[in-house]
């Protein structure tokens, strides 16, 4: 069971802080510096637009970006990284390094789609090929965004302007099993001063609402086969079981914290109607505000599936797929990242964007409110219930970490939908793409060239994690395997 004894004091600091909404951002400095990775970056907009359209045809799920993590790595060894491939196990995990001795500074970058939802880069529902993938999440623009951050200051490095090393994740399977997790336990973040990441959004703000805690189980039954008219009493149905399990765990959910979100799919619901079912799976995603939590609802799971079996008088088993911790937010990390953004000011959509973005929201049921380029204030202001998970959560119990939102879709539209496809391939989320490399590289310049601010950081993070021993939700041996 992990223990998190830094719950109540983060708890406290977050709310201590919360008082000062919206936060003072910390001063920007390095302005001949800024407006050089600021330039780098703009030189190579349409090189970046071309990689991120690239990899969104691509639309490659997680674990099997394939042509996905080449084309990165590729352009990172073009730009004079030094890379490694392959890295913990993923044929698609990569890291690209440059520069030498502190601060060590991380930005991650994934690339992974999303199933079935193949569309072009049209605001009318119009898959390229049904039922194939679709970057409903924005990831094309994730990894490269990411990317050219990274190159802005391999630049600076090595024009001997900044001292340090810049290292570039290659981070697939967000989506499913978490590549991070991987990364995590074999120990690649663990000597970063900090990590950066940032994720498309319909806004531009810090992540200070953080993220759940999942974790993501298979729970099976195995019962006995028999002719379902024939001889029932000779079969042991596994599908009574499962069926069991559901009714159980939905009537749980009158009797957890408003919080908690519970989801399942039946995986397995046995075979033709004339045979009693040998076997029965769901796959459960359970996720709440904090890891302890949801260490709680798993033993609940685990006994509910016993119970299940015993009453339909078949076995049941429990398997951890994989899972993600709660998001640390680093307060004096944000700090530094929001006068970086307020620095560059809004994203400035054009008049052809708007229109695309309106059409968007038309065609998906939402208010035609258009694209928001504007910079959000800092607020801690976190919205109990209303965030997703990711992996990315799990570097912030490692390193000081911090994760930013960039507009790169309409307000409103729904996400992991063919609407941010559309989006994504489209010029609005060229624009964010580019404005979240500025936003990122900016940043670590000041990191680059302030100890003070990573001292400060690192002084939050440790007080957040006092008491706790980070151990990734991944069962033991590799990751899986595609397809099996």
């Amino acid at each position: 069971m992990r223990q998190t004894v830094a719950s109540l004091a983060l708890a406290l600091a977050l709310g201590l802080l919360a008082l000062a909404s919206p936060l003072r951002a910390e001063g920007t400095n390095n302005q001949e510096l800024k407006q050089k990775a600021v330039a780098t970056i703009d030189s190579q907009r349409s090189q970046l637009s071309t990689l991120s359209d690239e990899i969104w045809a691509y639309a490659e799920t997680a674990l099997t970006e394939t042509q996905s993590a080449q084309a990165l790595a590729d352009h990172a060894e073009q730009q004079g990284f030094e890379v490694q491939r392959g890295v913990s196990g993923m044929p698609t995990a990569f890291v690209a390094s440059f520069g030498k001795g502190s601060p060590v500074i991380g930005v991650l970058g994934e690339y992974d789609a999303l199933p079935r939802l193949s569309q072009n880069a049209s605001p009318v529902r119009s898959p390229l090929s049904e039922g194939a993938p679709g970057h409903g999440c924005g990831h094309n623009l994730f990894g490269v965004g990411s990317l050219a951050a990274a190159t802005a200051i391999k630049q600076l490095i090595e024009a001997g302007e900044l001292k340090g090393t810049i290292r570039f994740f290659g981070t697939p399977a967000e989506e499913a099993i978490g590549g991070k997790i991987y990364m995590a336990r074999d120990g690649l973040f663990d000597d970063l001063d900090m990590a950066l990441s940032w994720h498309p959004s319909t806004e531009t703000k810090i992540n200070a609402e953080g993220s759940l805690a999942m974790v993501e189980l298979n729970v099976a039954f195995r019962g006995e086969a028999a002719h379902a008219a024939y001889d029932p009493w000779n079969g042991r149905s596994a599908l009574d079981g499962l069926e069991l399990f559901t009714h159980a765990l939905n009537l749980m959910r009158e009797h957890v914290k408003p919080t908690v979100r519970i989801h399942y799919s039946i995986v397995d619901g046995g075979g033709a109607p004339n045979v009693v079912p040998e076997s029965a799976k769901a796959a459960l995603w359970i996720r709440d505000k904090e890891v302890v939590n949801v260490d709680a609802l798993v033993e609940r799971v685990k006994v509910i599936a016993n119970g299940a079996a015993m009453a339909g008088n078949v076995d049941a088993s429990v398997e951890l797929v994989s899972g993600t911790y709660n998001m640390l937010i680093n307060v004096e990390a944000a700090k530094v990242v929001q006068a970086n953004m307020e620095w560059l000011g809004a994203i400035e959509f054009d008049e052809s964007e708007q229109t695309f973005a309106r059409e968007l929201q038309r065609n998906t049921g939402v208010p035609e409110k258009g694209l928001d380029g504007s910079v959000t204030p800092l607020v801690l202001d976190k919205k109990d219930g209303q965030q997703g998970s990711t992996d990315v959560a799990d570097v912030s119990w490692i390193v000081p970490t911090v994760d930013v939102e960039i507009a790169t879709a309409p307000v409103d539209i729904p996400w992991h939908a063919w609407g941010v496809v559309a989006a994504s391939g489209s010029p609005i989320g060229h624009r964010g793409m580019v404005y979240a490399a500025k936003v990122l590289s900016t940043t670590m310049i000041d990191l680059y060239t302030s100890p003070d601010i990573l001292r400060r950081a690192r002084e939050e993070f440790e007080e957040s994690t006092v008491g706790h021993a980070y151990e990734g939700y991944i069962p033991p041996g590799p990751p899986p395997v595609p397809g099996r």
